[in-house]
Parts: C-alpha cells; sequence; structure tokens
C-alpha cells in the first residue's frame, strides 16, 4: 500500500495563511517559520500529509505563475521550502504543492517574449490560439485563449512539446531540489489527457510512491483518475453533498453520491473534503452548526482520502464578498487556537478521527456496505477481513433509536468514539473488568445454581430463627451455670451455622446484589465503553442523540 493510500491531508493556502500583500510587489518576506508551526499543528492533529500551494512565484493570488522554480518571494526563499520539506519528512509528513501547468500569468518569460517579438517570437506557439489580428483590454495587440475568461490566465498549448518538457523538467528540478512527494494539478479537468498521461509515466521513473491528484469540478473521474493517469481527484460531487444533503435533512443524496462514485471509481480513492480555497466555508454553508460533526464522520469514514482545509478544524467561517476568495483564504496565527485539541470539541473530533484512520485499516481499505437509509438516518459498514466498522449518524433534531443489520457475523460492538476518550491502560482495566463480571453473572443465571443458592438461603434463615430463640433460653442458662457443658457444645453449632449463613449472604449479595441492567448483560451484549451502543437479535443497536454520529468497531 503506498503511503497516500491511506493519508490524512492538511490544506495549506500559504499567501491567505501567513498574510501576504494579495499583489506581488517583489518585496522578500519570511515566513516559513510559521508555516513549519502550522506542519507541526498538522501532525498534532492526525495529518500526514500537507497540500501547501500556490508556492511558485506569481502576480497576485499564486494561480498567474510567473516563475516555476522560485518560490513566490511574500514567503520566502527556495532554501526555506527546502527546510519545509525536511522539517515534514523528519516528522513523518508528506508534502505535495500546486502544478499550474494549465496557464501561466502574463510576466511570464514566453508571455513576454511574444509580447516583445510578436510574429517572430519562437514562443507564439507555446500557447493557445495566439491572433495577431486581435487585441486584449490590456491593449497586447493580440488575442489568446485563456482560463475561465481571465485573460491575466493565458492558457498553454500542452501539446506543443517543448512546453510538455519545460514542465516535466520542472518537476523534476521540484523533486531533485525540494524532495516533494506529489503534485496537486491545477484546472486538472481542462488538461490535455496526453499531456497528463506522459507526465504520469514521468514522475513513477522520478520517485517511488508519486502521486498527482487533479482538480476537477464533474464528471466521469474515472477519465482523469486510473492506472494510466492520474492517482486521484478532487471529489466535488461529495463535497456538494455533504452540506446540501444535512441542510435539506436528505441523506439520499449523500448515500446515492457514494454509490455512483463507488461504481465509476472502482479502486481510486477521491480526494475528499468539505472546503477549500475555491469555496465558502463548510461552517458558513450548514443551516445547522451542529452537522459539523457529521459531515466530519463521513468525511473520514467514506471510502476517499480525507482533507482539512487550514481553520476548518476549529469551525471558522469564510464566505465570497463582490466575487472575491480572500475571504476563504483569511490570515490565522495559531496562538489564537491554544489547547484547541483539549477545548474545543471540533478539533478534539479531528483528532480523534486521526487516530481512528490510522489504527483501523477498515477506514482505509475496508469494502463499503450500505446498512439503513433514510432521510434523516444513514448507517453504512468499511469491512475488512472478519471485523467492521460501522458509521452510524443521525441528521435529526430529535434523538434517533436505530437497529442496523449486522454485515458480519459479530457478537462484540466497541463505540471507537468513547473508546478513544480512555488511555490504552483504562481500556486494558475496564475490559478485564467486564470480562470477568460477565462470566460471573453468566454462571450464575445458570437455573440449577440459582435453586442451589435460594435453598441455601431458605435453611439459613430457618435455622438463624432457632439459634436465634436459643440464644435467649442459653443465656439465662449461662448466667445461672457457666459449667453446662451440654450449652458450650450448642454455642459450637451457633458458630457453624453463622459461618453458614454467612457464606451463603456473600454468595446472595453477588447474585442479586447487581443492577438490573447489569444482570441482563451477556458476553458480547453492549459496549464496554458506551451504553448506546449493542449486538441484539442479530442487529446493531445504537440510540444517536440529535444531530449526531458514532463510529463502532464489530466483531
Amino acid at each position: 500500500m503506498a503511503w497516500y493510500d491511506s493519508a490524512v491531508f492538511y490544506h495549506i493556502y500559504p499567501l491567505g495563511l501567513c498574510g501576504c500583500a494579495k499583489e506581488n510587489k517583489g518585496k522578500r518576506e519570511s515566513h516559513f517559520e510559521q508555516l513549519n508551526e502550522w506542519a507541526r499543528h498538522a501532525k498534532k492533529i492526525g495529518c500526514n500529509a500537507i497540500y501547501i500551494g500556490p508556492l511558485f512565484e506569481s502576480e497576485g493570488h499564486g494561480y498567474e505563475t510567473t516563475d516555476y522554480r522560485l518560490v513566490d518571494c511574500r514567503l520566502g526563499t527556495n532554501e526555506d521550502f527546502k527546510e519545509f520539506v525536511k522539517n515534514c519528512h523528519n516528522m513523518g509528513v508528506k508534502v505535495i504543492v500546486d502544478g499550474v501547468f494549465n496557464h501561466t500569468g502574463r510576466s511570464f518569460f514566453a508571455f513576454q517574449d511574444i509580447k516583445k517579438n510578436r510574429e517572430n517570437s519562437r514562443y507564439k506557439d507555446w500557447y493557445c490560439n495566439v491572433n495577431f489580428y486581435g487585441n486584449t483590454e490590456y491593449n497586447d495587440g493580440f488575442s489568446y485563449e485563456n482560463w475561465g475568461g481571465y485573460n491575466l490566465l493565458v492558457k498553454l498549448n500542452q501539446r506543443n512539446p517543448e512546453v510538455k518538457q519545460y514542465h516535466f523538467n520542472t518537476i523534476r528540478f521540484w523533486v531533485e531540489e525540494f524532495d516533494i512527494d506529489g503534485i496537486r494539478l491545477d484546472a486538472a479537468d481542462v488538461l490535455d489527457h496526453d499531456f497528463m498521461s506522459e507526465m504520469r509515466q514521468v514522475t513513477d521513473r522520478l520517485k517511488p510512491e508519486f502521486w498527482l491528484m487533479g482538480e476537477v469540478i464533474h464528471g466521469d473521474y474515472s477519465r482523469w483518475a486510473n492506472n494510466g493517469k492520474l492517482h486521484s481527484v478532487t471529489n466535488y460531487e461529495l463535497h456538494k453533498a455533504l452540506f446540501s444533503g444535512h441542510n435539506d435533512h436528505n441523506y439520499f443524496e449523500i448515500a446515492h453520491t457514494i454509490r455512483r462514485l463507488n461504481q465509476l471509481c472502482k479502486g481510486i480513492k477521491l480526494y475528499t473534503f468539505a472546503d477549500n480555497h475555491d469555496v465558502e466555508r463548510i461552517y458558513s454553508k450548514l443551516n445547522n452548526k451542529e452537522h459539523m460533526y457529521n459531515v466530519a464522520l463521513l468525511k473520514y469514514t467514506v471510502p476517499g482520502i480525507p482533507s482539512i482545509y487550514y481553520g476548518s478544524e476549529f469551525g471558522i467561517e469564510g464566505k465570497k464578498e463582490r466575487g472575491s476568495d480572500w475571504n476563504l483564504r483569511p490570515y490565522l496565527d495559531l496562538k489564537d487556537y491554544e489547547n484547541y485539541d483539549t477545548e474545543n470539541e471540533l478539533t478534539k473530533l479531528f483528532v480523534k478521527l486521526g487516530k481512528l484512520k490510522a489504527e483501523f485499516a477498515e477506514l482505509t481499505d475496508g469494502e463499503y456496505e450500505e446498512l439503513l437509509l433514510t432521510n434523516r438516518q444513514y448507517a453504512y459498514a468499511r469491512k475488512f477481513a472478519n471485523t467492521a466498522v460501522i458509521t452510524a449518524m443521525n441528521n435529526d433534531d430529535a434523538m434517533s433509536h436505530l437497529e442496523i443489520r449486522l454485515p458480519i457475523h459479530a457478537s462484540k460492538a466497541v463505540d471507537l468514539l468513547q473508546a478513544e476518550e480512555k488511555s490504552e491502560e483504562e481500556r486494558k482495566v475496564a475490559e478485564e473488568a467486564i470480562k470477568k463480571e460477565a462470566k460471573e453473572i453468566e454462571d450464575i443465571k445458570k437455573k440449577e445454581q440459582i435453586q442451589k443458592v435460594q435453598e441455601k438461603l431458605l435453611e439459613t434463615q430457618t435455622a438463624c430463627l432457632t439459634f436465634s430463640k436459643r440464644l435467649e433460653e442459653w443465656k439465662e442458662v449461662l448466667n445461672k451455670a457457666n459449667e453446662v457443658i451440654e450449652t458450650e457444645k450448642e454455642f459450637e453449632k451457633v458458630k457453624e451455622a453463622k459461618k453458614a449463613l454467612e457464606e451463603a449472604l456473600q454468595v446472595l449479595s453477588i447474585s442479586y446484589g447487581k443492577k438490573e441492567e447489569e444482570k441482563q448483560m451477556a458476553v458480547g451484549d453492549r459496549s464496554i465503553y458506551n451504553t448506546q451502543v449493542q449486538i441484539r437479535d442479530g442487529k446493531l443497536i445504537v440510540d444517536l442523540p440529535a444531530n449526531r454520529g458514532t463510529i463502532v468497531y464489530i466483531s
């Protein structure tokens, strides 16, 4: 299994996070000490990979690249980034960067050469549909194809052999100079497919397990993500379903999306996200902020590669204003979120989910199986070998009682979210105590043993009454005659009877002194850690609070 199969990504938009100027004036700054802190934060909350981008010299927002081999001066130097990657690798964290290969900025050397030399430029075929009889709002004296209707993003001709070679050499430079582990291809849905196929061949030879992920909005994702092109693409379909499915109380939308994508992309793990630098923060999109809990559960437990966009683990908001994306890419200071991993409930949840993702192979390679589906309740399993992890969610404002069919034969259920709150030593102690207790209960529930104890009780009670009466008689006799041997013998009988009574009462306290729910508990019937979960009559029984879900391990 490659590293990216079990990855949990932390997505950083560095120009925004570091509070850089929105326009590149050529002034060099240094923010990689700050970025190193955020890398440590990502590791702390359970992420083992960082997607950082855009990173290279550009004119403004980062995607109008002017130099592919130079870190943006607003962030730092090439040496700074090299050290950043080294620090991440020392923590066991992989690093991928933005590859903006579909277009360049207008200050890119090839475009500037066309402006200078026009028809005589050796780079005139580097771009698509250059027309020297046209013009632009910049009064270039020629027109050209762009991306998204923006002439500041000049579309490259990826079928030009020189353009392809330039990009491939750029990738080699990034690997050799910085030791990056992968590339997120910007605007992959409009990249030339042959170009992507050749890139895959180059990167496969360049570095083992080098990961290629593409930005694709909609369509048949398998066209881009397959064994011959990219390893993964952005799962915008599920992104949309995550917020609309909760806002509309429609788990059918989410379940349908997952089924469809599983059929289209068999064996391909899509890049799963709730928000990113191009879309409004998920916390702003949800009508009920409590639904963020279940959004997080889905993101980590459905098939795919989960990603956290920086700040969303704290529940920050962000909406587009006047067509600007900068509110989605804010400056943040980690000092403002001290003790987040213990005090912020949402952040604590992400930490738990990160641990579970690393610990349970079911959440990475487990076969998906839908188990229960209504508008407001949803449960599914990830099966692996003879075990399974079940995610159950309630999208209702009231508590919900779920009876979920078991995807495997199982007798034990453990609520993993509750279990994570206990230390390993506490879990061992609790488990041993429950096992011991369950065995005792199972033994005394046998009919013959219960009857025997009841008979012993009756005999002992009768003897106690008899001896009590005799004791009064013996007291008077002893006051009159201390030397009566017969009385001493009777005392010995009383002592023996009292001992038998004490033994019987001890047995009875074990048998009948238990709480009613403990008497009903058999081995494997209930979770060790949470009584909301139990296996009964061949079903998983889950009682979920309003707008909450849980993750259950069954075996």
